[in-house]
């Protein structure tokens, strides 16, 4: 017997969790401006889900799912990215969705019940936030396609949890980019937690990174918490796939400090301690000690940080309770390119019924 093959999967930190550094930093990371703007967006994002989850608590938005614990996946891929690439995001990446230009207020017309909420203004080619779990990794690899095929300079970037590996879209998503060697970077959220399932009983793999090996993809994994760590990663990734070297996988590791959504309740199936023990690792508080250390933070500058981001956040409330209320019959505008006679029914007796109410 002998060995054919062999795989080695590599791990990425620069901070480690007390925000000392494990060893040199790439060069992005030596400038304060560009650590403090990626601080500055993990900040955004944590009082962003607060003010959300009370606005859901108090009926004015509608399920929500919170990406607390984990905003450093979501603003190192935001902050990695170009204008002209793509974001296929999942239902927890409002982290990655600010950087790219998505309002605060589209996110709460969305999770409002709102469609209108992912009519970006910015990032018009971004998608939509996906709900039905791993689908998102086959629009990836049709983004893709369509950049190799007009022999574009640009890259698909696909948000995925960890349960989501575990679905078939996935696996077939991932075969179709390593054969066709497309631009598109999927990474991977292992927050540990799919709903109530834990990551131990999900897959017997011993890294999620590994399941790229099957497809001729490169995988590699990083620590999610680390939000230089991140940016690095996904970088490297996205130059790579624009220069015609084909797909990347990046499992990035963190924890899920919150519920599911605002429909679970996390406290059922975990226990207090596990929470307590993966918050020390809260992504936040070790970019801080970090500037913190270096000289390039103070305690004033946090003040006025929170009170900016506040602003914003209650900015952006006001603009959504602002938004007119749609119509009953506008669920029916962007079907189809031809309304069916049976919808076309529909439509009419939504606006008799909304006349008849006035």
């Amino acid at each position: 017997m002998k060995n054919v093959a062999s795989f080695r999967i590599h791990y990425t930190q620069f901070l480690d969790p007390a925000g000392t550094a494990a060893g040199p930093l790439p060069d992005f990371a030596r400038e304060p401006a560009v650590l403090i703007d990626l601080y500055r967006s993990m900040v955004a994002a944590r009082q962003f889900d607060k003010k959300a989850i009370a606005m859901q608590r108090t009926g004015q938005l509608g399920t929500y799912a919170s990406c607390l614990g984990q905003e450093a996946i979501g603003a190192g891929i935001g902050h990695a990215m170009r204008p002209e690439d793509v974001l296929l995001p999942s239902y927890r990446d409002q982290a990655a969705q600010f950087p790219r230009g998505v309002r605060m207020a589209d996110i709460l017309l969305y999770w409002g019940g709102d469609e209108r909420g992912m009519d970006y203004a910015r990032c018009r080619e971004d998608f939509p936030i996906c709900v039905p779990v791993a689908s998102q990794c086959c629009h990836a690899v049709g983004v893709a396609y369509a950049f190799k095929y007009r022999e574009e300079a640009r890259a698909a970037v696909c948000i995925v949890g960890d349960g989501g590996t575990s679905k078939g879209d996935f696996y077939e998503a991932l075969n179709a980019a390593g054969i066709w060697r497309l631009p598109v970077v999927f990474v991977i959220n292992n927050n540990q937690w799919a709903i109530s399932v834990p990551r131990a009983g999900q897959t017997a793999a011993e890294t999620l990174a590994q399941k790229a090996i099957a497809a001729g993809v490169a995988g590699e994994q990083v620590d999610g918490n680390d939000v230089i760590a991140v940016r690095y990663a996904v970088a490297r990734a996205l130059e790579k796939a624009r220069r015609g070297d084909g797909p990347s996988l990046i499992e990035a590791l963190s924890y899920r400090m919150g519920d599911h959504t605002t429909a679970d309740n996390a406290g059922r199936y975990r226990s207090s301690e596990e929470v307590e023990r993966y918050g020390r690792a809260d992504p936040i508080a070790r970019l801080r000690a970090y500037l913190l250390h270096a000289g390039d933070w103070r305690e004033e500058d946090e003040a006025k940080l929170d009170s900016s981001v506040a602003a914003e956040v209650e900015q952006a409330v006001r603009d959504y309770t602002a938004m007119p209320v749609p119509s009953p019959e506008s669920m029916f505008a962007h079907l189809y390119a031809a309304l069916p006679s049976a919808y076309r029914v529909q439509r009419e007796t939504a606006g008799c019924a909304d006349q008849a109410d006035q």
